[in-house]
């Protein structure tokens, strides 16, 4: 019987691009999603590849994590390993964003294990902004992947250029989810717009974050 009260978070480990350029986690887009899990009653575990500390992009906090966020930012001060989390307990796995997944959650053999099997078990699978990187190396039980045929949705070609940062990440998110199958849809730059397609729900960025947490928490309830 899956359980209902408890959620795993994966965040990201990377802390810089390829160019030396600090990067981690969006913050908005862990906190929101964290809080509003916590205060809906829910248990959550925050687990990352490498455990410890995670990163969080300094663009995303403006030189320091606002108050309200501070039970956040403590949770992001001693993540469990993700290889020690016993993920068959979670209701739910969710992806936060940052440039960080690009790296390390997109190529993650152990993650693309977890997700596989939250999927076989119709269990809910949650990315913004940039996690949904973290399902590009998840496949069906029957080989394809994970998103081929899902309407999915993300951080944008558009918003990445807009940002100025799309000449420094490994890919594009927009055209890597197209090119593995994924319906992808999205609304103007900056949008707030969450799709739910059956146990996936994705959100475009990090405006996105509340509405994104309010939809796996309606989900979780139908459960």
């Amino acid at each position: 019987m899956q359980p209902s009260t408890k959620i795993l978070m994966v965040v990201t480990s990377r802390d810089h691009l390829d160019n030396g350029h600090k990067t981690g986690l969006w913050m908005e887009e862990f906190a929101v999603p964290y809080l509003n899990f916590r205060a809906a009653g829910y248990e959550v575990t925050v687990a990352s590849p490498l455990g410890g500390v995670a990163p969080i992009n300094p663009g995303s906090i403006k030189g320091e994590v606002p108050a309200e966020w501070s039970a956040a930012a403590n949770a992001l001060q001693s993540t469990v390993k993700l290889s020690q989390v016993d993920y068959k307990q979670y209701a739910a796995v969710v992806l936060p964003g940052g440039h960080g997944p690009l790296f390390d959650l997109a190529n993650d053999p152990l993650l693309a294990s977890i997700l596989k099997y939250f999927d076989s078990h119709n269990y809910i699978i949650a990315a913004v902004c940039h996690g949904p990187a973290g399902l590009i190396s998840a496949m069906k039980a029957e080989g394809k992947p994970l998103v081929a045929g899902r309407r999915v949705t993300g951080f944008t070609n558009e918003e990445e250029r807009i940002a100025g940062s799309d000449k420094m990440v490994p890919f594009a998110l927009e055209t890597k989810l197209r090119e593995l199958g994924a319906d992808f849809v999205s609304t103007d730059p900056w949008g707030d717009y969450v799709l739910v397609d059956g146990n996936l729900i994705t959100g475009q960025n990090p405006q996105s974050s509340d509405s994104f947490a309010k939809a796996i928490l309606e989900a979780l309830a139908k459960k």
